[in-house]
């Protein structure tokens, strides 16, 4: 019974409800039916939804009033229904019309009259569309633990041969507590998409990627790849984060902070610790427990390392086309510089414009160049020269990352 999605109609056309009703309870839904009411009766028709607590909520457009149409926006500002799918139901001679009173609050429409099964694919999707966005991490839209762990019970009750590799960024807090927040977020979103485009270069195509919260992240891949996505991430990682320090504490190679008994410590620059745990046919590893035991094992003994590495379980070595135990420590990479740092330091871009583009980058993925230079903050020849004076230009600094990891 807890498996049963319910739908709240919202329309006084009684031939629509009673198809749509009759179709929805022979597919297994529970369906709530409410006729539309006047303006002053706004607030009870709120608090009835909140009532009902439907999962999707299907509005007629052309049968209700304006009371109904603003009951759309009032749903997704309201704290408890702002994950609850909002469908419109739109008589398609006042298409556009309708749609531009409706555009905010709304999910997705359909032409009145629809079709039960198109309509029960849309709610479908809705659903899928709701249940990540809950489930998802705010800061950087990756899956979160939840889902995480629905996709490795599916590995398991189908048994699944994978490697789970668990990471998360050592000295974050002391990086965090001296440079705030907001510029914590930034590292999060840059390892984010760091560890993205690591998945996806040395990876496969159906590999999983999620941000468990806070500085802990997580990929599933194939036992025979996770050793070149940890030695690709590190790589990215240790050349590219430590540009979020100041230049005098990149130099000195640790941070001076107060420690959680206030006593002033030196904190070294953040590193990423990897630990794997490898599941196939014949493994010890059948659950969520034994899993979890296996990674904590790994993370204890990573953690006395101060510089970035990945390490394998012990056990199950066969599984494993590396050794059981193997320690990826840095590699430097040439004298590789970001490219907004080269033009930060001439003078070219300010330090906000730079953030401006590099979220964008982080975000979308597109090249740091191109973005600075469609935000008109720099222009081709200034691209050009600054390219042209890095040491190590990036291509080359890709093909390095790849031989080393």
């Amino acid at each position: 019974m807890d498996n049963i999605r319910k739908i709240l109609i919202v329309s006084s056309d009684e031939q629509l409800k009673e198809v749509l009703s009759f179709c929805f309870d022979g597919w297994g839904y529970e369906v709530y039916l409410q006729k539309p009411l006047e303006r002053k009766c706004q607030l009870y028709d709120l608090e009835q939804i909140k009532k009902a607590s439907p999962d999707v909520v299907v509005v007629d457009i052309h049968s209700a009033g304006s009371a109904q149409i603003d009951v759309c926006s009032r749903l997704k500002n309201d704290f408890a229904t702002a994950f609850v799918p909002v469908i419109t139901l739109i008589n398609k001679r006042h298409l556009r019309n309708q749609l531009l009173n409706i555009k905010q609050g709304v999910d997705d429409y359909l032409i009145k009259p629809p079709d039960p099964l198109d309509l029960r694919m849309r709610i479908e999707m809705a659903l899928r569309r709701a249940q990540h966005s809950i489930n998802a991490n705010t800061l950087t839209g990756l899956p979160g633990a939840k889902i995480l762990e629905e996709v490795l019970r599916e590995k398991f009750k189908k048994q699944s041969s994978f490697s789970f590799c668990y990471l998360d960024i050592d000295n974050f807090k002391s990086f965090n507590d001296l440079y705030g927040y907001q510029k914590g977020d930034k590292v999060l979103i840059q390892s984010s998409y760091l560890l993205q485009l690591a998945v996806k270069k040395m990876g496969n195509q159906d590999d999983f990627v999620s941000h468990i919260g806070g500085d802990d992240f997580a990929f599933i891949t194939s036992p025979d790849k996770y050793s070149q996505i940890c030695g690709y991430y590190i790589q990215l990682f240790d050349s590219l984060i430590p540009f979020h320090y100041r230049e005098e504490d990149r130099k000195s190679g640790f941070v001076v902070v107060h420690d959680r008994s206030r006593k002033v410590r030196e904190f070294p620059l953040m590193s990423v610790s990897m630990a794997v745990v490898n599941k196939g046919l014949g493994s010890s590893v059948t659950n969520l427990i034994d899993l979890n035991e296996r990674v904590s094992e790994v993370k204890r003994f990573l953690k006395k390392t101060n510089k970035s590495a990945f390490m394998v379980d012990r056990r199950d070595t066969k599984i494993a086309n590396n050794s059981s135990l193997q320690i990826n420590k840095r590699k430097e990479v040439g004298s590789y510089r970001p490219l907004g740092q080269i033009l930060l330091q001439k003078n070219i871009v300010s330090p906000g414009q730079l953030e401006e583009a590099l979220s964008i980058h982080w975000r979308k993925g597109v090249a740091t160049g191109k973005v600075l230079r469609e935000l008109g903050f720099v222009t081709e020849a200034e691209l050009k020269e600054a390219l042209s004076s890095q040491k190590v230009n990036f291509s080359n600094f890709v093909e390095n990352l790849e031989r080393v990891a």
